[in-house]
């Protein structure tokens, strides 16, 4: 050997294999693999119907403010330095000022707990409820990441069904029915991803119920609160607080369109000093302690923009949402290929049914995302990656011209496999 080294029989480190294998059933891994089928000879634009970050688009650029305010904080000098583990206090208690506008009682700073983007705040309440034999109950569809989390965990994953006919409500029955003595919480993601619905307030007020009766905390999933553009406004899961212990998580990455910026939020809702009685406060501290902080700069910005951004802004948004929702469900009606159970009116996203029954030489959605990508370089993600086998999630948020471009080929692609 080189160096005068003497020979090695074996090396005695490698991979994680478990990592490497979960990571091609998350969003990212799946369009990872998808990107790999597109045709580099095509000189069309790809379309991307697949992504939930719709900020490169210039009918998706965040507001001035958002960036002068992340601008001015920077040049201040005053957020070069490391931040407390919970967060630079002004910063949260703007987050707490900002979400006691929908709330019938003013939110203490002290529940606040800025993390790295809405997958940080994810990440810690995974961590803190998981402990030996425990399971939690996920939804199906969902998103991807609370699967994972929960392997990394050690955190059975049962999955109850939303159902698709009924606006994707939760199946509340099947909640009990998975639940047993083991169970310590419920995730719940409103406003819809990737269903695109929002739930209405007796829904969720029956899910806080449900989870009372079963003694569990709700973990409610709000990334995308406030992008609602239906009959069903976005409600907080926080109003609920009396009935269950309820844990939210949310960032600005969605409704500022700035998912580059990595700021997010985990909010403890424990009137009852429930949560603080079974140690979950104390863990999430401790989470806080032992992780990597969210950029300073950007949590100094976080009260002028939570608090002071113009209001015409987020009209301007759900305007150009609730369009590209309407664009979206017109060409899917004049598609017999697929199906789309009911109108998307919140987030950025619909669940489509494909009727492989119509289709020849399609085996099954992740085949027909494979070769419409080859083909028509459109990029859809297969809804086996979110829990629905032979289903489609498709983003609406980009711009309306290459949305319009993307079914028009969606459309000849499906024709040419038609039986």
């Amino acid at each position: 050997m080189e160096n005068g080294g003497s020979e090695i029989k074996r090396w005695r480190f490698k991979g994680n294999e478990g990592l490497s294998r979960k990571s091609r059933v998350t969003i990212r891994g799946m369009l990872h693999m998808l990107n790999a089928y597109l045709d580099s000879d095509d000189t069309r634009p790809v379309v991307p119907l697949s992504h939930g970050d719709p900020s490169s688009y210039p009918s998706f650029a965040t507001t001035p403010f958002a960036e002068d305010s992340i601008c001015t904080a920077l040049r201040s000098g005053k957020f070069n330095g490391y931040p407390p583990s919970a967060g630079v206090p002004d910063s949260r208690r703007a987050v707490a000022e900002y979400l006691s506008k929908d709330l019938p009682y003013k939110l203490s700073p002290d529940n606040v707990y800025l993390t790295i983007g809405c997958s940080q705040a994810m990440e810690a309440i995974i961590t803190v409820v998981a402990r030996t034999n425990a399971n939690i109950l996920l939804p199906r569809p969902g998103f991807p990441n609370y699967e994972t989390r929960c392997a990394f965990s050690h955190l059975e994953a049962r999955h109850y069904d939303l159902i698709p006919e009924n606006d994707w409500e939760v199946d509340l029955a099947a909640v009990e029915a998975l639940a047993d003595e083991n169970t310590v919480a419920m995730v719940v993601i409103n406003p819809g991803n990737p269903c695109g619905n929002s739930f209405k307030y007796e829904h969720l007020k029956k899910i806080a119920e449900t989870a009372r009766k079963l003694g569990i905390i709700v973990i409610s999933d709000e990334v995308y609160g406030h992008l609602t553009f239906g009959n069903n406004p976005f409600v907080p899961m926080g109003v609920f607080r009396s009935i269950t212990p309820v844990v939210t998580l949310g960032s600005i990455s969605k409704r500022w369109l700035v998912p580059g910026w990595r700021l997010g939020w985990l909010v403890a809702y424990d009137p009852d000093g429930v949560l603080a009685e079974q140690g979950i406060l104390n863990s999430i501290n401790g989470f806080m302690d032992t992780s990597p902080d969210p950029t300073t700069f950007v949590q100094g910005a976080a009260s002028q923009i939570l608090l002071d951004t113009p209001s015409d802004f987020f009209p301007k948004v759900i305007n150009k949402l609730r369009e590209a929702a309407e664009i979206c469900y017109d060409h899917i009606k004049e598609i017999p290929f697929l199906s789309c159970p009911s109108k998307p009116e919140a987030s950025m996203f619909t669940m489509v049914k494909l009727n492989l029954f119509l289709l020849n030489g399609i085996e099954d959605d992740i085949d027909f995302c494979v070769k419409l990508a080859k083909e028509e370089s459109v990029v859809i993600l297969p809804g086996t990656a979110v829990g629905l086998k032979n289903w489609l999630r498709i983003t609406f948020a980009i711009e309306p011209s290459l949305l319009d471009d993307g079914f028009v080929r969606v459309k000849e692609f499906c024709k040419r496999y038609s039986a």
